[in-house]
């Protein structure tokens, strides 16, 4: 299988970006899937995870309140809509698909990832 993560750029503080994760193989679409962060020199961690019917999301602290995540699983694709964008939020974005139906925000709970797309946000 197959992830192609998309949407990122360069936005300014306070902006909005909404980036897309499109999956090779439908038949994944029966599991959890999730965003995740990484800035140079730190560990990738947790954004935001939608579970298999997107009737579970989960986000973190960092993030909650002003990202999206949803999917659509008519065309294999995964959001996430960033809203109020800080600096802070500058990193490569990762998408992948997890093991189980409910998403965690544990990175090894995940097999299968995207390449990853920048997003810098400018102050």
């Amino acid at each position: 299988v197959q992830l192609q993560a998309s949407g990122g750029g360069l936005v300014q503080a306070g902006g909005s970006l909404r980036l897309s994760c499109t999956i090779s193989d439908r038949t994944f679409s029966s599991y959890a899937m999730g965003w995740f962060r990484q800035t140079p020199g730190k560990e990738r961690e947790f954004a935001a995870g939608i579970s298999s019917y997107g009737t579970i999301t989960r986000y973190s602290d960092s993030v909650k309140g002003r990202f999206t995540i949803s999917r659509n699983s008519a065309k294999n694709t995964m959001y996430l809509q960033m809203n109020s964008l800080k600096p802070e939020d500058t990193a490569v974005y990762y998408c992948a698909i997890a093991r189980g139906t409910v998403p965690t925000t544990m990175d090894v709970g995940y097999d299968f990832w995207g390449q990853g797309t920048l997003v810098t946000v400018s102050s």
